[in-house]
């Protein structure tokens, strides 16, 4: 006879597949593939900028707009803006090449890759090119648009 009083059988009975089917998932997700799988995500999600590019902050003055971005481990010659009537676009841009060369098998390996971010800021009002300026240091890009002035008609 069994030592499990009916209640305890009937317990047993309910846990036994919860538990298969916590080991298969365990299972599961400890394998290659989709361990792989979850390591591409890891990385994606860790990339700094991988939706909405990177951090921008807008003020403005009487004087002018100030605009910020966080461009942090971004050197200066990747960093590319331009100018438009009434925006702003400011391109991050960042090729890397890798090479692995293996002479006693005589293969090379050759990686390319590309990562381009860009964020484009709409101003309420044309702006004058020239009145524009832009300085970057310490991965603190900051840019100062002159505003312009217009002339205030008195209404009749």
């Amino acid at each position: 006879m069994t030592d499990k009083l009916p209640d305890e059988q009937k317990k047993s009975s309910i846990q036994q597949p919860f538990q298969d089917f916590i080991r298969s998932m365990n299972y599961l997700f400890q394998e290659k593939p989709v361990k792989g799988l979850f390591q591409n995500m890891d990385d994606f999600f860790s990339s700094p900028y991988p939706f909405n590019g990177f951090p921008i902050q807008m003020d403005e003055n009487e004087k002018e707009y100030i605009i910020s971005a966080k461009l942090s481990g971004v050197k200066k010659d990747h960093i590319d803006i331009d100018v438009f009537q009434q925006y702003i676009t400011i391109t991050v841009q960042n090729t890397e090449t890798e090479v692995n060369e293996d002479t006693e098998e005589k293969f090379i390996f050759k990686k390319n890759s590309l990562q381009k971010t860009s964020r484009t800021i709409t101003l309420a009002k044309p702006i004058d090119e020239q009145k524009v300026k832009a300085h970057y240091e310490d991965g603190l890009l900051t840019i100062r648009v002159g505003k312009e002035k217009g002339k205030r008609l008195r209404i009749e």
